[in-house]
């Protein structure tokens, strides 16, 4: 919701408290009147559609206010002759009222638009003024237009030369007094020649005209010229800021400050002032309208100037109490005029004013690299109807890696980790199968156990062996214990060749082989177990890779297409912050007037910044905290003294410094 709207809403809401009660209060006042007569009810109508509408704008179009004017027959067109009863002549005030209410929110709107721009023109200026290579840039630029502009002036100035040498009645060049016989007879490359010479005499003359330009550098042209503007734009603002603030401070103020405490006195006196107060209204509108683009007047001298047309102004300072019925007739037909020919003709000049003044438009400020883009298109699309396979081959690459990268590393490590979370025996880590330990220790125990009862001497130092001794061995085997056939080898060893022609020797050694196989796979199990255990922790790492490429690839395509919302949010708090720093430079530089309050430039300067500032916020601060925020704004922008509004703006900047950082 805009400040506009608040007001609007605020003014629409004194203006139906406006009671008509008194207007029943004799019996002689209720027999002259007719409560349920059709033109009552259609003025009822006309008011009802011309209070504010519900939502975020509170202002109707234009063309609605005047269609509900011309409806009610208050406009010259349709206007009725018969006299309206006392009941229907306050209704028509009522409805004058509304109307003027809905335009003057129009107004302001329009006044907002104008200066909010106006600052992005300023700062063109000022980057173009801070240094010779943004100047430069500016003069490259703009040559087309001031070579097309110079042509131009040099067409039309040997067009009128050559018109006039034509007809005879001058000479070309002003110098002969007499039209000449044998030059216009003459031929079409006599004619041609002269044309010549007329265009030669036309560009030294303008070179002559124009001696600044040749004496200053192209650059410091440029310079001279962006000040100039620069200064028409600074100027604009201000007149439009006073403008503002005249029409805030001034317009339809019912009653001390336009309380809203539901008091209906305070807009309704004995001698019916607010009605004043809507014919002051729709003078002043008009009156500011016509004098905010004057030429060569300054801020004081447009504000005086509207006060003194607003106290001189004919419809105001002839009206008497016998006329009465006709001023509702003068004020709608004076909304009339503001709305169908000032406030149009002054939104066409201010743009005009812009469009001259203003930053250059993007055809200008880019038509050298769009000419060098099209130049080079032919180059580009002859390289790439060339290299046409190449791209469609890297194009085919890059998707396939893209899918690859997809189901290898992001979506195979979620299915393993699924699977490892639900006890998938084919997902379980192993280094070794499960049944190799068991077959490689039951082998090494048979062997121990068939070579303790072959050589039962060499193994055990009995000539048998019992089944509780064979059955000893098997489980000093299970722990690992092959004492046996360390004996035996301990044995054979001290007569080598003995032990190894019999066989001994070796059978020991590839036993202990065996053994050394074991105790590796015992080594390998128990790393096995340990892997299995952390099994989901490894999934999660193999999973963490892709991962965070695929994070980091879209934060990277968000970023690029611009939908990073802490991004937006951020440069919207530094907006923030911006138009805060502008409202602090308002209020500490402003020359408040005796009863210490804002000028008229100086407070409509900053209503549009609380403007601005009500529009960032909106999607900035949540819904409860917006609120508390628009009330200090409304406090910051209330006339309550410089004092007051410093205050207001110190809590702003300490209240909601965390979301304004």
């Amino acid at each position: 919701m805009s400040v506009v709207a608040d007001q609007v809403r605020q003014l629409d809401a004194q203006l139906d408290r406006i009671p008509l009660s008194y207007l029943t209060d004799s019996a002689a006042t209720r027999a002259s009147i007719d409560l349920d007569s059709p033109r009552a009810k259609e003025l009822l109508r006309t008011v009802k559609a011309l209070s504010a509408p519900s939502g975020p704008n509170a202002v109707l179009l234009p063309q609605q206010i005047l269609s509900l004017l011309s409806q009610s027959r208050l406009l010259p067109a349709n206007f009725e002759e018969a006299l309206p009863n006392q009941y229907e002549a306050e209704l028509e005030w009522i409805l004058v009222g509304k109307a003027t209410l809905q335009t003057y929110g129009i107004i302001l709107h329009a006044l907002l638009d104008q200066i909010i721009p106006l600052s992005d023109h300023i700062w063109y200026w000022d980057d173009v003024l801070s240094s010779p290579t943004y100047t430069s840039l500016y003069m490259v630029q703009t040559s087309p237009v001031r070579l097309w502009a110079w042509s131009r002036e040099i067409y039309e100035d040997s067009k009128a030369r050559f018109q006039l040498y034509a007809s005879g009645g001058a000479s070309a060049t002003g110098s002969e007094a007499g039209p000449d016989t044998q030059s216009l007879q003459a031929g079409l490359a006599q004619q041609w020649k002269r044309f010549y010479e007329i265009v030669r005499e036309s560009i030294r003359e303008k070179s002559l005209t124009n001696l600044q330009r040749t004496v200053m550098s192209p650059v410091a042209l440029c310079r001279s010229e962006a000040r100039q503007k620069q200064a028409k734009l600074k100027k604009l603002k201000e007149m439009t800021s006073s403008a503002l603030g005249v029409l805030i401070v001034e317009g339809l103020v019912f009653g001390a400050n336009g309380s809203d405490d539901g008091k209906a006195d305070t807009i309704l006196s004995a001698k019916q002032e607010w009605k004043s107060v809507v014919e002051r209204s729709a003078i002043l509108m008009d009156m500011v309208l016509k004098d905010v683009l004057a030429p060569n007047l300054r801020v004081s001298d447009f504000e005086d100037r509207v006060f003194a047309g607003v106290q001189e102004d004919p419809e105001l300072s002839t009206q008497a109490e016998e006329d009465e019925v006709n001023r509702p007739l003068m004020v709608a037909r004076r909304l009339q005029d503001l709305l169908e020919y000032h406030l149009p003709a002054h939104l066409q000049d201010t743009k005009e004013l812009v469009a001259d003044n203003g930053r250059p438009s993007r055809l200008v400020r880019y038509w050298l690299p769009s000419i060098s883009l099209l130049l080079s298109s032919t180059t580009v699309l002859r390289i790439l109807v060339n290299k046409k396979q190449e791209i469609v081959h890297w194009i085919r690459d890059l998707g396939a890696t893209v899918r690859d990268f997809w189901f290898n590393w992001v979506i195979d490590p979620v299915r393993k980790i699924v699977g490892t979370i639900r006890h998938d025996s084919n997902s379980e880590i192993a280094i070794m199968s499960r049944d190799s330990l068991k077959a490689d220790r039951e082998s090494l125990e048979r062997m121990v156990v068939d070579f303790a009862l072959d050589k039962s001497g060499a193994a055990t130092g009995a000539s048998a062996i019992s089944e509780a001794q064979v059955a000893e061995i098997r489980a000093k085997v299970r722990e690992g214990d092959v004492t046996p056939i360390l004996r035996a080898y301990e044995k054979d060893l001290r007569t080598p060749l003995m032990g190894t022609v019999r066989g001994d020797l070796v059978r020991t050694l590839l036993i202990q082989v065996q053994k050394t196989k074991v105790d590796v796979e015992v080594a390998m199990s128990g790393i096995d177990s340990l892997l299995k255990s952390q099994e989901l922790v490894f999934g999660f790492v193999g999973l963490t890779p892709g991962i965070l490429v695929s994070v980091g690839a879209v934060q990277y395509l968000r970023g690029v297409f611009g939908g990073r919302k802490g991004f937006r949010e951020s440069r919207k708090a530094g907006r923030c912050v911006r138009v805060l720093r502008n409202i602090d430079r308002i209020l500490s530089d402003a020359t408040p007037s005796p009863n210490n309050v804002l000028p008229y430039k100086d407070h409509g300067l900053l209503i549009s910044e609380v403007h601005v500032l009500r529009q960032l916020v909106h999607s900035l601060l949540p819904a409860d905290i917006e609120k508390d925020f628009l009330d200090d704004l409304d406090d910051l922008a209330n006339l309550k003294g410089i004092m007051s509004q410093l205050r207001a703006l110190a809590r702003i900047r300490w209240a909601y410094s965390k979301w304004l950082r």
